[in-house]
């Protein structure tokens, strides 16, 4: 394998088709090894690793992600869909009495491209029975010190509740103030007229805050935990117990770079079916593909998903990190285009 890493927009102008690998022979070995130090960290915890399907007959209900669709044959009728997320299949374990559990595993997500985007991307998703939402943050934090200790220093990591985090970098209050404030502030620090966006979906303009005031100013010398997101934006979360506007729900950034998504996870089964069907209604309103709720793991919810928290961890935003780069595509060995 050569080990020169080969330009993106080079090859794209290329007439001869490109071949060779993106990233460099050492990055595909630090990638190797940031990932058996993950491993390692998971089997001293006696986790256990599982596998969950690729391939499943349910494309994803959130409305802001899309399926990649699977036809067996030139039938125009879908035969099934790559998984965007393990999730459902691992709460289905989770259900059956697996215990603790994790996954490195492939995800697949339409539409999604860019510096820190490939439409096929690694992800780190694990599971931790009976424990808390602070224990499990906790874990979380030196887990991935634990991985990137040895590439970068680190100074202790920083917790900040979801509200005081948009008072202090974006000066505007997410839980009080009006969409009329959330949209004059970013329209302002972007200079666009505010008259000319008639959106008005608190969440839409509270994300877009979130990516250009928030994450851009957080600090870039140790990890930084948002926690306590709105309740609007729970997912399968459940909400705090002693502030119900608030969901048990928390990212992880470093250097601005969002590393991981995480919860305390719901278990109700009547709450989990009813955010599933406001999604799937969502998505008719915006004209989205029609999809279905997945009945499995509705049933496993149903039978019981143990008290149990959990995170999704981008595995080569980890790489990406470590490597003192800045696009994915210099830690893949194939990115989407050349697959």
């Amino acid at each position: 394998m050569a080990n020169d890493c080969v330009n993106r927009s080079s090859n794209v102008n290329n007439p001869i088709t490109p071949w060779r690998p993106t990233a460099q022979l050492h990055q595909l070995e630090l990638r190797a090894r940031l990932i058996q130090s993950l491993r390692s960290f998971f089997l001293s915890r006696q986790i256990l690793e599982i596998e969950t399907p690729l391939l499943s007959h349910y494309a994803t209900t959130e409305v802001h992600l899309q399926s990649f669709t699977v036809h067996e044959s030139a039938s125009s009728k879908p035969s099934g869909y790559l998984r965007t997320s393990p999730e459902m299949a691992m709460k289905r374990l989770l259900a059956a009495g697996s215990g603790s559990i994790y996954q490195i595993a492939k995800a697949f997500r339409v539409g999604e491209r860019g510096a820190r985007h490939n439409p096929e991307f690694t992800l780190l998703e694990w599971y931790r029975v009976q424990t808390d939402y602070a224990a499990f943050i906790a874990e979380n934090i030196e887990l991935i010190e634990s991985v990137l200790q040895p590439h970068l220093a680190l100074q202790p990591a920083q917790q900040i509740r979801y509200r005081d985090a948009f008072l202090h970098y974006a000066q505007v209050d997410p839980m009080q103030d009006s969409v009329a404030r959330l949209r004059e502030v970013f329209c302002t620090s972007h200079d666009i007229s505010s008259m000319t966006i008639a959106m008005e979906d608190r969440d839409t303009w509270l994300d877009l805050l979130l990516t250009h005031r928030v994450e851009p100013a957080l600090p870039r010398d140790r990890l930084v935990v948002i926690r306590d997101y709105p309740a609007s934006q729970a997912a399968l979360a459940r909400l705090c117990p002693n502030d119900p506007a608030c969901a048990e729900r928390f990212e992880i950034y470093l250097n601005g770079i969002e590393l991981a998504n995480g919860f305390h996870e719901l278990s109700d089964a009547t709450e989990q079916a009813a955010r599933i069907e406001q999604e799937i209604q969502q998505r008719k309103k915006l004209g989205l593909v029609a999809v279905r709720a997945d009945p499995h793991f509705l049933a496993a919810l149903q039978h019981g998903l143990p008290d149990c928290c959990g995170v999704a961890i981008g595995v080569d935003r980890l790489v990406m990190l470590a490597a003192g780069v800045t696009t994915i595509d210099e830690v893949l060995s194939f990115p989407y285009e050349w697959a």
